[in-house]
């Protein structure tokens, strides 16, 4: 005989309807009352409570305008926690007052329960992932503080989520029995898409502290289908962390953030459009021709970037492979390969730094100390020697003032420059328009980024070690840094001394997503980057200007001479310079040929009609094959179209560690605890502003510190998205964000939200993950 479904009730009514039913967790004994009870006996109802002799109690509403099929109202509500007998009168006044005072509903109700004690892990539990509607069972906990409500509160940043997959097997074992829980509660109530609280006690006891019906704005992905995607992911992903032929390395780990970044480039979710052009444009190839150019071994053949269903990763074992000389094979190889695997698995929150902390990829004035981190991990004294001899003989051949190859590089971007005046001027069809602007940015414009983006790096690595051996100080660094030509520096002068006119034709091709289709050039959206009334620039001030004194002159050739550095000091000097400023230079000379590509295949989409949005879904491919071949223009971007949608449908549905360490990643992981938390799949653009500005919060980004019920207010103002610094992903705000499909950036962390707010124009991508600042 095949149990009832249990139907939803109110908040007190639910957990009475799992009272004796429930066996994965216990519910609290409760005292209820109507707010009808309490005004015609509220002695009654005290007497009633104080009879249970229970010491601390939390007072809570039940009513029929929350937890429902349409909305939660999380949070609408006061709940009173840790109250005492004498304060149980004003904490049920209280929450009567949260409920209309007077004018709540006669029906409605109150409950009492007693708290949880010594309370080691409580938290709130999702059925389903409510970003993206895919079968992943969501926990969102707190340890540390020993409240119950420290994640709906919003007021912790010591929150950790998890993430298993319905199919996930083998779980953590602290939370293995919520998850149990949450699987017990869909059976139930027969329904994937549930929301609780709950709590665990020192002795490892598990409470349901609520249970409701999560409310979706459109139907849950299947699990069957998602649960292929998944394992497909599962094995790409055990297939590749295998030894590999032609790789040195005994396994390889998978990040969105090492070596050429591309969450901060392309974001981790990224249409179709951009993510093929960054592989064609730099990751399939272009990344290891130039790497192999400078000195390092050839990895021609491997892509550096693979993608899970649209999820983009760096193949980390790949990276490391392309940092050895490429006169360093064999033993020392595989030992270098396997040693920087596992400092980053043991350091994973290095993985956005693993150039400056990881990997020796230059020669620098205080390689020596830096060595020693080798021969404490196993390396021999002939090992680091040889691997020294290596880098510098590397170093001195990439920074030589003549016959270095940056100075080629730099030479090239002046070729795509009169090249790109020669397409745009030809008498051509826009395929053939877009297919050479795209065929030069790589071969002038990619790659000598790359090879410039390289020698940036060795010059800032150089830079640096000056510091660490005490040659210059910090403000030194600083100064010499503040005192460089660069583009953004340039552009800043520009936006208050020239026209708009003049302003624009030169700047006018940047766009915040470099790839992305969707994203309004400066010179098509001018007023929403740039506030032309209130142009002023910031004077240099002369103490910043940077000056080696004689006997620091005199210290650098000593040191230069030493370490067999075959540079004099102003040479020295003239590479660090031209190496941090060309990098920069080289990226704007190359988004211009890539951005005019866009604005072109906007266009050709436009005319043959689709929109800019249905072209973000295309691959960039198909202009090769219309270049090539004699196919129907509008049936081949079509078919594209139709696949991207697809695909990015499902890339929509997938959810991922930042770093994938082993296979069992793709059904059940933590996400890092400084990881923000990106409510909704959607994109805002918006002024900021914060909570107090009341009068300026239509349309606007509004800032504000946690994640607390208490600021549900400003929904009312019709605001465009929220950020707040401390939160997760399943507090009351975060909860209301979602079915409003509001656009929202829960548990920023303090230093990210700090530089957000001091902007005064973001653009929130929520399905990329991305917070960038237009102004």
């Amino acid at each position: 005989m095949t149990e009832q479904i249990l139907a939803f009730s109110t908040k007190a009514g639910s957990l009475a309807l799992l009272d004796g039913r429930l066996h994965s967790a216990c519910v609290l004994p409760q005292v209820i009352f109507s707010v009808a009870q309490w005004r015609e006996s509220a002695e009654a109802c005290l007497a009633e409570v104080r009879a249970k002799g229970w010491a601390s109690m939390a007072v809570r509403s039940s009513s029929s305008r929350e937890d429902g099929e349409q909305s939660s109202a999380a949070g609408a509500f006061d709940s009173c926690l840790n109250v005492d007998t004498d304060g149980l009168s004003a904490a049920i006044e209280q929450v009567l007052e949260s409920m209309g005072g007077q004018g709540a509903s006669a029906h409605d109700q109150v409950f009492v329960q007693p708290m949880v004690g010594d309370v080691r892990m409580a938290g709130v539990g999702f059925g389903i992932d409510p970003a993206t509607l895919a079968p992943y069972f969501v926990i969102n906990y707190d340890e540390s503080s020993g409240r119950t409500d420290a994640v709906t509160s919003g007021r912790s940043n010591e929150l950790r989520t998890f993430y298993a997959h319905h199919a996930a097997g083998e779980l953590p074992a602290t939370l293995a029995p919520v998850v149990a829980l949450l699987r017990e509660l869909q059976a139930l109530f027969g329904r994937q898409a549930i929301d609780i609280e709950f709590a665990v006690d020192a002795q490892a006891r598990l409470y349901l502290l609520q249970v409701r019906p999560l409310v979706l704005g459109a139907e849950p992905a299947d699990v069957q289908a998602h649960g292929k995607l998944v394992r497909l992911i599962h094995d790409r992903i055990a297939q590749g962390i295998r030894p590999q032929p032609f790789l040195h390395g005994e396994r390889t780990v998978f990040g969105v953030m090492p070596d050429w970044n591309p969450a901060e480039i392309i974001g981790v979710r990224p249409r179709p459009l951009a993510l093929s052009l960054y592989r064609e444009l730099v990751t399939d190839m272009i990344w290891a021709y130039q790497r192999n150019n400078y000195g390092y071994r050839n990895l021609r053949s491997f892509p550096l970037m693979l993608h899970f269903h649209g999820l983009p990763y760096i193949d980390v074992r790949v990276s490391f492979n392309s940092f050895i000389p490429r006169d360093i094979d064999g033993a020392l190889a595989d030992k270098l390969v396997n040693y920087y695997i596992e400092r980053l698995l043991a350091a994973p929150n290095l993985h956005d730094k693993v150039e400056f902390e990881i990997v020796f990829s230059c020669y620098t004035l205080d390689l020596p100390q830096r060595l020693q981190a080798l021969q404490d991990a196993g390396f021999t004294e002939a090992e680091c020697r040889r691997l020294a001899d290596s880098l510098r003989e590397l170093t001195n051949r990439i920074v030589h003032n003549e016959t270095g190859l940056w100075r080629t590089d730099r030479q090239k971007l002046d070729v795509l420059l009169a090249r790109r005046d020669e397409i745009l001027g030809a008498d051509t069809d826009p395929v053939t328009r877009i297919y050479w602007l795209l065929e030069d940015c790589r071969r002038y414009g990619t790659l000598p980024f790359a090879g410039l983006a390289r020698a940036g790096f060795i010059a800032v690595q150089l830079l640096r070690s000056l510091v660490t051996v005490g040659v210059l100080d910090q403000s030194e660094y600083d100064a010499f840094l503040n005192g460089l030509s660069t583009v953004s520096g340039q552009m800043t002068q520009d936006l208050a001394q020239l026209d708009r006119t003049t302003f624009l034709a030169r700047y006018g091709h940047l766009r915040p997503g470099t790839y992305d289709i969707l994203s309004p050039r400066y010179d098509e959206a001018p007023d929403l980057y740039f506030d032309w009334h209130n142009l002023a620039v910031e004077a240099r001030h002369d103490s910043a200007r940077f000056a080696l004194s004689l006997a620091q002159m005199r210290e650098i050739s000593r040191l230069l001479s030493e370490h067999g550095l075959s540079h004099d000091v102003v040479g020295l000097f003239d590479f660090l310079q031209a190496g941090i400023e060309l990098r920069e230079y080289a990226k704007f000379v190359f988004t211009r040929n890539l951005s005019d590509a866009l604005s072109l295949f906007r266009e050709l989409g436009h005319d043959l009609g689709f929109s800019a949005e249905d072209m973000s879904y295309a691959n960039i491919q198909l202009i090769k094959e219309l270049h090539a071949a004699s196919a129907d223009p509008r049936e081949l971007i079509a078919a594209s179209i139709e696949e991207g949608r697809r695909r990015y449908g499902e890339t929509c549905q997938i959810v991922l560690p930042p770093l994938i360490t082993r296979a069992e990643d793709a059904f059940c992981f933590h996400l890092p605890q400084a990881e923000p938390n990106f409510i909704t799949q959607r994109q805002v653009t918006g002024a900021v502003m914060d909570y107090h500005q009341r009068d300026q919060l239509h349309g606007a980004i509004v800032m504000i510190p946690s994640a607390d019920p208490g600021f549900d207010w400003i929904f009312s103002h019709r605001i465009a998205g929220f950020i707040t610094a401390y939160g997760g992903t399943n507090s009351h705000m975060a909860i209301r964000a979602n079915e409003l499909g509001l656009p929202a950036v829960i548990g920023a962390g303090e230093v990210l939200y700090r530089k957000w707010a001091a902007a005064q124009m973001l653009n929130i991508d929520c399905a990329n993950r991305r917070v960038e600042v237009l102004r």
